[in-house]
């Protein structure tokens, strides 16, 4: 005889339809949506979740110009309410519009993650179609400014302080081989290194402080924190780090340059304060603009905070419960190595959230 449980996973997934999930997917990546311009996109999806008779609301989010998308679904009695969140914005990439080829889709925004919201509008279908949800609520959103260095997740935050957070998040990025408990928090760094006077040929350059000298010796000083950064370490998500990833300087071979900039990242992990992280990069560029007589100045972009998700925690039972039955092994567990709105949720509402999605064929694809 069939338990509670099989019957009730039986009914769910006879109510799934495929083709349906894949037309949503389509209309999806369809539909430019570049981080900042994704309100077209939003529109579209709270079309198909009206069409479907869901009362959608449209929380902007401070940032009016693509209001985010919400829905809420309840099931007869009261508990706890599961939420499923995604970015509709994609990277600054030319368009791709969606096409099928065997069982994959292509296209703009596809794994990264169109096609993931789509299982997500699926899902809330399908249980509300085979009313398999017999307590709690679904709650669905999807936004803009995700996509970093154009979006600074600044609409997802405005909405985790207006209340829409469950108890739960499970979000749709690219990532399958392992269930993350870890994640390091990161941030972008840019740094002009300058000397008072104008750009001039270098036979006549004055007692100024040579800035590509200076660079250099920001790159000495970054590689060593670097290097003491590396024994703050977790077993899954490795080291703390900084991170130089660019440095430019004058305009041609025989000009004595007047700024050199330099660009990278740093990561931390859970523990470590995003402002402490900030303080000590600052005192770093300050020491050297007083050691040298240049002025220095920097600016900071925050990725996302650190992450961490109890392994003991229900949210993690209940997936790997749901992930085994459908596959016939649980999925080990493993760090994120990139940082995404799961971050978010944990560090801004104390929020479990799990990151499970397609195998993109590569990032922001």
């Amino acid at each position: 005889r069939m338990n509670t449980n099989e019957a009730q996973r039986r009914r769910l997934f006879n109510a799934i339809k495929p083709k349906r999930l894949l037309d949503h997917a389509i209309k999806l990546v369809g539909i430019p949506s570049r981080t900042g311009e994704a309100g077209s996109a939003l529109d579209g999806l709270a079309g198909i979740l009206a069409a479907e008779g869901f009362a959608v609301e449209r929380p902007s989010g401070d940032y009016p110009q693509a209001p985010a998308v919400a829905v809420r679904w309840r099931a007869k009695a009261p508990g706890k309410t599961m939420q499923f969140n995604g970015h509709i914005d994609t990277v600054h990439l030319p368009f791709v519009p969606p096409s099928v080829h065997g069982d994959l889709l292509h296209g703009s925004g596809s794994s990264d993650m169109k096609a993931g919201i789509a299982a997500a509008v699926e899902a809330l279908l399908a249980l509300r179609d085979s009313s398999a949800l017999e307590r709690g609520a679904i709650l669905l959103t999807a936004h803009d400014l995700h996509e970093t260095p154009w979006g600074d997740g600044r609409q997802l935050n405005a909405l985790i302080r207006e209340g829409y957070v469950g108890d739960a998040v499970l979000l749709p990025e690219y990532l399958h081989e392992v269930l993350p408990i870890i994640g390091r928090g990161g941030l972008t760094w840019k740094v002009a290194i300058q000397r008072p006077g104008p750009p001039i040929h270098e036979v006549m350059r004055p007692a100024e402080p040579s800035v590509i000298a200076v660079g250099a010796e920001l790159v000495r000083r970054l590689t060593a924190l670097d290097q003491e950064l590396g024994a703050k370490r977790d077993e899954l998500a490795g080291p703390e780090s900084c991170f130089i990833g660019q440095i430019h300087a004058g305009e041609i071979f025989n000009q004595y340059p007047q700024v050199c900039r330099l660009e990278g990242t740093r990561r931390w992990l859970p523990g470590t304060r995003h402002a402490d992280v900030e303080a000590q990069l600052r005192r770093v560029f300050d020491e050297l603009a007083s050691a040298t007589g240049t002025t220095i100045s920097s600016a900071f972009a925050l990725m996302r905070d650190a992450f961490r998700l109890d392994p003991g925690e229900l949210l993690v039972s209940c997936f790997q419960s749901a992930y085994e039955a459908i596959s016939g092994a649980r999925l080990p567990t493993g760090t994120k190595p990139f940082c995404d709105d799961g971050n978010s949720f944990w560090s801004l509402a104390n929020v479990p959230a799990i990151t499970h999605g397609p195998r993109a064929g590569g990032a922001h694809t």
